[in-house]
């Protein structure tokens, strides 16, 4: 796995932990991407160790997100949250957040969260 990638998936660690508790459904999110992106059991167990601590958005590096992979990330995100069968108050404001963190612009941020939120609560059965 590139390490852009890991950086990714690394970034939505802290929207596992916006509810206050990292719940199984959000870890077995976070390890079916890690699968889907061929992550080695070293990048796993990386991440799996990364995800033990409380993370906040202050904890995402930029630097490692092409424009690309942080629209993909709050795609992600917004289906991360959506894990456990519903998105709590709390999760929402921090996709919010994280749109800004991320750099996008709000109009486009707004449409990239519409739409993966139409799509997670239409999946909902496969997430949960």
């Amino acid at each position: 796995m590139q390490e852009e990638t890991y950086a990714l998936i690394q970034a939505l660690v802290p929207v596992a932990w916006a509810d206050g508790d990292f719940a199984d459904k959000e870890k077995e999110m976070l390890d079916a991407l890690l699968d889907a992106y061929e992550a080695t059991p070293e990048e796993k167990k990386r991440l799996q160790e990364y995800a033990k601590e409380k993370r906040t958005l202050d904890d995402i590096n930029l630097q490692d997100l092409s424009a690309g992979d942080r629209r993909v990330c709050l795609q992600h995100a917004v289906l991360l949250s959506f894990a456990d069968g519903e998105q709590h108050p709390a999760e929402s404001k921090l996709i919010a957040e994280l749109a800004t963190k991320l750099r996008i612009p709000a109009d486009e941020a707004k449409s990239v969260i519409a739409e993966a939120e139409a799509r997670a609560k239409k999946n909902l059965k496969l997430l949960g």
